[in-house]
C-alpha cells in the first residue's frame, strides 16, 4: 500500500462528557485520521483521479487550486504522491500551520491579503480571481474546488462508513457548510439508506448567506464563503443551524479537555450544532458528526494560541 492507500477508514466515537443529560447519543468521526489530518484528503483524491482518468489532467501537467488550507494540503500530498507540480492561491486568513504544511509537500503559495485575518466575500472571490490568472497558464489543471462535481463523490465513501460503523442506527447527520460537496456526498448516501434521517448543516452565524441574511465577516476556517456554493444541494439539507465563531471556538477548547479530541473551529461547531439536534431527538437517538480536521493546524491561531 502506498500513502493513498491510507485515506479514509477513520475511527468513530462516542462523546462523552461535553454532551449534556437527556440528549442523544453523539458520535464524531475522527478525519484527523486521514495522512494530512483532515477529511479533505477524500476530495482531493476523488478530483486528481477523475482529472486523470478523462485527460483533464496529463503527466507534467501543473494543478491549480485557491483554499484556505486543508483542501491545497491534501491537493499538494495528492500531487507530491503523483509527481504533479501544484500551486496553491491562499491568505493570511488562514493558519500559518496550513500554510507551512501545504509548502512543506511542495506547493508554491501566492498570498492574498485578508481584512484582519477574517474570511470574507471579498476575500474568497480575490482569492477564485487570483487562481482563475493562474489556470490561464499552459499544461495547468484547476480543480475549481468550489464547482468541482469530482469532489462530491469523495464523500460517498465517508457516508458509506458511518452506515456501517453505526450498524445502520443514525437518526441524524450534522455538519457545516463550505463548497458544500461533504455534507451533499454523505447525505447521498445517508438518504439513500434511511430516507427519514435529518440532515442538518450549519453556517457561520455572522455569515448566514444560506438562511437569507447577509453576509459577514468570520473566522471559522473552512466553512462560510459569504455566497451560497454552487454545489449545496437544499433538497439533501432538512434544516440549517447558525453557529457564532465565539461558541465554535469554545467548543474546540472543551473537547481538548474534556474529551481529549484535538480538533479545529469547524469541528467545534459542528458539535455545538449536533448538542442542539439532540436535544430535540431525546435520549434514544444518534447523532453523528465530524472532527473535520486536527488542531495542530491551529496552534498559533486564537483558539489554541496567540494569533
Amino acid at each position: 500500500m502506498d500513502i493513498l492507500g491510507t485515506i479514509g477508514n477513520t475511527s468513530l466515537v462516542r462523546l462523552r462528557k461535553v454532551v449534556p443529560p437527556d440528549c442523544a447519543e453523539i458520535f464524531v468521526k475522527l478525519e484527523w485520521e486521514n495522512p494530512t489530518g483532515s477529511m479533505k484528503d477524500r476530495m482531493a483524491q476523488a478530483a486528481i483521479l477523475r482529472a486523470e482518468q478523462d485527460g483533464r489532467l496529463r503527466p507534467g501537467d501543473t494543478v491549480v487550486e485557491y483554499t484556505g488550507g486543508s483542501t491545497g494540503t491534501s491537493l499538494a500530498l495528492i500531487c507530491a504522491a503523483k509527481g504533479y507540480r501544484i500551486k496553491i492561491v491562499t491568505s493570511d486568513a488562514f493558519s500559518r500551520e496550513k500554510r507551512d504544511h501545504m509548502a512543506a509537500l511542495g506547493a508554491e503559495l501566492t498570498l492574498i491579503p485578508s481584512e484582519g485575518g477574517l474570511t470574507t466575500k471579498k476575500l474568497i472571490l480575490d482569492m477564485i480571481e487570483a487562481a482563475r490568472k493562474l489556470s490561464r497558464e499552459p499544461h495547468t489543471y484547476w480543480t475549481d474546488q468550489l464547482n468541482n462535481h469530482d469532489s462530491i463523490a469523495g464523500y460517498y465513501s465517508l457516508g458509506e462508513e458511518i452506515w456501517r460503523q453505526t450498524n445502520g442506527e443514525i437518526d441524524a447527520f450534522v455538519h457545516g457548510v463550505g463548497t458544500g460537496a461533504s455534507s451533499r456526498g454523505v447525505a447521498t448516501v445517508l438518504k439513500r439508506y434511511k430516507p427519514d434521517i435529518k440532515i442538518v448543516a450549519f453556517e457561520p452565524a455572522e455569515s448566514p448567506v444560506l438562511l437569507g441574511g447577509q453576509a459577514g465577516p468570520h473566522d471559522i476556517e473552512g466553512v462560510g464563503v459569504g455566497f451560497i456554493p454552487p454545489l449545496w444541494d437544499p433538497t439533501l439539507v432538512d434544516e440549517i443551524l447558525p453557529v457564532s465563531t465565539q461558541d465554535a471556538q469554545d467548543m474546540a477548547r472543551r473537547l481538548a479537555r474534556e474529551e481529549a479530541l484535538f480538533a479545529g473551529t469547524s469541528s467545534g461547531a459542528n458539535v455545538v450544532a449536533a448538542i442542539q439536534v439532540a436535544k430535540r431527538l431525546g435520549p434514544k437517538a444518534k447523532v453523528v458528526t465530524l472532527m473535520v480536521d486536527s488542531g495542530l493546524k491551529y496552534l498559533s491561531t486564537d483558539v489554541y494560541g496567540i494569533k
